[in-house]
């Protein structure tokens, strides 16, 4: 009988640390975790994510949201942007408002706000066309930042961002390419500096940025912060912006990298925009704690 008792109380210790490690690698950068279908609760809404498909170079799934607490702030419909989930090449995202501009389904109900209580309909996320590794989506709010976490670089053109490492975080930032254009779409080279009309009015700048660190202390940073970080560049502007291309590529990324890589290797390109003096010569690129949820498809 005491050797029964034994086995079984060292089964219960193995199942229980098999669970609590299942939890940990389910949301490694401490962002909340469940399985397409599921609700959670994040960013002042209570957000359920279904049907998750594929649609030409989309991805669609389909939200259903109510506010957690009505007397408590939330996060404006505008604000939330999704993104893919898995072990991707370079982050592909999208505005939960807005983000089904491309698709030309027309039985396809982009996400609303019918009401301030109620955000339906569909997310639409692409370009995607690695979509094999595609294992589920995340959600958060380039306006959610956590209080004392942020960090922020200037991003200048024609230099942009020079090679820089965050203490805090283990991660490396520097600009892999950097390309700036006029309202009109004209393109800018260095040589325009000397050029006295050449920073009137508005413009853009397309950055590449390479994203690198540890991903075992990123994950400790993130879990002892209660969140990953985001990239955001500015200055921006809300879609339609000046440019089909600052729409696609936004003006943030999550850096959530898939729980099976043993380090952080994010490629992304974010756009600034705006009145051109601000967007060419003084952007910036800022490195803040925010809050996640991630849905994967359970599979």
């Amino acid at each position: 009988m005491r050797a029964l008792i034994a086995t079984l109380t060292a089964v219960v210790v193995l199942v229980a640390s098999a669970c609590s490690n299942d939890d940990g690698d389910a949301s490694p950068y401490a962002a909340q975790t469940a399985t397409i279908g599921e609700s959670l609760a994040v960013l002042g809404w209570n957000m359920s994510l279904t049907n998750l498909r594929f649609e030409g170079d989309h991805v669609l799934v389909d939200i259903d949201a109510s506010p957690s607490d009505p007397d408590k702030p939330r996060a404006k419909p505008e604000d939330i942007r999704f993104g893919l989930s898995g072990a991707l090449a370079h982050p592909v995202e999208a505005n939960a408002i807005g983000g089904c501009r491309d698709v030309t389904n027309l039985g396809v109900q982009p996400v609303s706000a019918p009401t301030p209580d109620r955000l339906t309909g569909t997310v639409c996320i692409g370009p995607a066309r690695d979509q094999v590794q595609v294992r589920g989506v995340y959600v958060y709010s380039p306006r959610d930042r956590m209080d004392g976490t942020t960090t922020a670089y200037p991003a200048a053109f024609p230099v942009g961002l020079p090679a820089t490492r965050d203490q805090d975080t283990g991660l490396s930032l520097s600009t892999t390419s950097l390309d700036a254009f006029r309202a009109d779409g004209a393109m800018l080279d260095p040589t325009a500096l000397g050029e006295p009309d050449a920073f009137t009015g508005n413009g853009y700048m397309l950055i590449g940025l390479q994203i690198d660190g540890l991903a075992e202390q990123y994950r400790e940073v993130s879990e002892q912060r209660g969140g990953p970080a985001m990239v955001l560049v500015s200055p921006t502007l809300p879609p339609p912006g000046l440019s089909h291309a600052c729409d696609i590529y936004g003006a943030s990324v999550l850096v959530l990298p898939h729980e099976s890589r043993d380090a952080v290797q994010v490629r992304a390109s974010l756009c600034t925009q705006g009145e051109i003096n601000n967007a060419l010569l003084y952007a910036t690129v800022s490195l803040v704690g925010t809050h996640a949820a991630v849905w994967t498809k359970g599979d």
